[in-house]
């Protein structure tokens, strides 16, 4: 409605931002070992501990991301690649002892993090309980290494974590996956549906003018007047299994402000965003609730594809109809129309009605409303 598709991309950007943010913000916690390489007297010592760790936090994230992709696009992640991805974060974890000494734990943290991503239950358990028992198992056999009990601590309380977001991530990927197939099984629906109205609507009519132009070809030399009447009922026939069709397409295509309303709550429900909308309508003229179903719907339209608001009000009133929403507001310069709007101005301008389409009056978010005069009819 007068603002492009791709005001879509940004909140998909952001998004993908965000995969990166939620992965890359728990890399802090190696700030410790980081600290001790960097307190390290030799400088090989510094060399080890630092990179190894630079190259430990680049790798997560990357394994992080790649199993993200995986998930949202319902792709099961390959086993052996989870068990390899672990495996070199694991030696990555080891090769920087020699810089970081006893604080390399840290990394198990990490570890059984991702093995809780990657890896199935039983597997993904196995893994958090090994790297549970490192720290005390090193510090019994190590020398001078402690036990780690803050270690073990946050790799039970980090897996359980990153089993709740793993699981709110498939649930949420199942139920888009389910929201798609059911609009796909409605669109089915729908055109069986058209298929049987016509069937029934033409398969009769159909029928019996393909029996009267048979006689009538039959009886065109041996019965003249026969025929006529029989051509004259075929035509008959054809004009009123026009109008059938016509009249049933009429029904599909047809408009009203209830119905619009209805599917109004339904689609802002669907997109998540907060609806107000009137539980009554006042009683209409026909053209009038008609062309208000067309705001309804077009200014819905509007804030499920391109607004990215939060919250839609709907006010219906005896002579206007408005949509607002809280969200971007136009993007298009003074003038500049979708194919939408231009046909939502068209329909106003048979009932001598005006459009209004532009920010709200607090300069906050879009605004759509059709007004007509009080007294037509």
């Amino acid at each position: 409605m007068g603002q492009p598709p791709d005001r879509t991309r940004p909140p998909v950007i952001r998004w993908r931002i965000t995969g990166w943010v939620l992965a890359g913000v728990w890399l802090f916690f190696l700030n410790i070992p980081l600290a001790t390489a960097l307190h390290q007297a030799e400088p090989w010592r510094r060399v080890v501990g630092v990179s190894t760790l630079v190259a430990f936090g680049v790798g997560y994230v990357a394994v992080f991301q790649w199993a993200r992709a995986l998930r949202q696009a319902r792709v099961p992640i390959p086993r052996g690649r989870a068990w390899a991805a672990l495996a070199a974060l694991f030696g990555l974890g080891l090769a920087g002892i020699p810089g970081t000494g006893g604080d390399w734990l840290a990394t198990l943290v990490f570890v059984a993090v991702a093995a809780v991503f990657l890896l199935p239950g039983r597997q993904a358990l196995v893994v958090v309980g090994l790297a549970a028992l490192t720290p005390p198992v090193t510090a019994a056999l190590v020398p001078g290494w402690e036990a780690q009990g803050s270690v073990v601590f946050a790799v039970v309380l980090a897996s359980i974590a990153m089993f709740g977001v793993s699981r709110l991530a498939q649930r949420n990927s199942e139920l888009q996956a389910a929201q798609a197939e059911i609009r796909r099984l409605a669109v089915t629906e729908e055109r069986a549906r058209t298929a049987r109205d016509l069937h029934d609507i033409l398969g009769h009519s159909l029928t019996v003018v393909a029996v009267k132009a048979e006689l009538a070809g039959r009886l065109l030399e041996l019965d003249p007047a026969r025929a006529a009447t029989e051509i004259a009922d075929v035509e008959r026939l054809a004009r009123q299994a026009l109008a059938d069709v016509r009249g049933t397409v009429g029904a599909y295509r047809g408009v009203s402000l209830a119905t619009e309303l209805a599917g109004a709550r339904t689609a802002l429900a669907a997109a998540g965003v907060a609806a107000d909308l009137p539980e009554t309508v006042p009683d209409l003229p026909a053209e009038r609730d008609e062309l208000f179903g067309w705001t309804v719907r077009e200014g819905v339209t509007n804030v499920v594809r391109h607004s990215g608001a939060r919250r839609c009000v709907i006010r219906v009133e005896p002579a206007a109809v408005e949509v607002r929403d809280d969200g971007r507001g136009p993007a298009d310069a003074p003038g500049e129309t979708g194919h939408g709007l231009a046909g939502l101005r068209e329909r106003a301008r048979r009932l001598d009605g005006t459009v209004t389409v532009g920010r709200r009056p607090d300069a906050r978010g879009f605004l759509l409303r059709v007004a007509v005069p009080a007294g037509d009819r």
